[in-house]
């Protein structure tokens, strides 16, 4: 096996043994909320409320803002759609049972975490713009995040993927539309 071989074999495998702790881990009932909360707030309506708000209430560089933020995400969209299919990897709540989470995954692939992606894209943009919002949508992105792996939604490598290419659009929209 070439070096490339044996890392992925890693990651998969750490990934593996994570998922089985998850899947198995009864969490109180106040991280199971949090959890389902964080995802359905990733599934796009709290974007959407927030650059409504920045909208209404943001300063002069609320256009540039927003523009940056929906590029990152449409970008963003674009990408992980490409890569899932690439990727073809399995869900993690496809391969074994999750003890309590029944939500049903929006597709078939894991590979990048979509929520992930759109959540780090959108929340760094806006919080290069507006930093006194920077620490409160960094939580926001950060929940989404840990609540796809705590759903049985997505892979740790899934989701550290997908805030490493949410990171970098973010980054990219920020030059362009600043």
């Amino acid at each position: 096996m070439t070096v490339p071989q044996n890392m992925l074999q890693l990651i998969a495998s750490g990934d593996h043994k994570l998922m089985r702790k998850v899947n198995r881990w009864p969490a109180p009932k106040w991280i199971r909320l949090w959890a389902i909360a964080a995802t359905r707030a990733g599934d796009g309506w709290l974007w959407y409320l927030i650059g409504l708000a920045i909208l209404l209430f943001g300063d002069e560089t609320r256009f540039a803002a927003l523009a940056g933020a929906g590029s990152a995400a449409l970008s963003g969209i674009v990408l992980f759609k490409a890569l899932k299919r690439i990727s073809g990897r399995t869900r993690p709540c496809h391969i074994e049972p999750h003890c309590w989470a029944t939500l049903l995954p929006p597709d078939r692939f894991s590979f990048p975490s979509g929520h992930t992606i759109t959540a780090f894209a959108v929340a760094l943009t806006l919080g290069q713009f507006y930093t006194a919002l920077l620490p409160g949508l960094l939580f926001c992105a950060l929940s989404i995040a840990m609540s796809r792996i705590l759903l049985g939604m997505h892979f740790l490598s899934d989701v550290v993927a997908g805030a490493a290419i949410g990171v970098g659009l973010a980054v990219a929209a920020y030059q362009i539309f600043v």
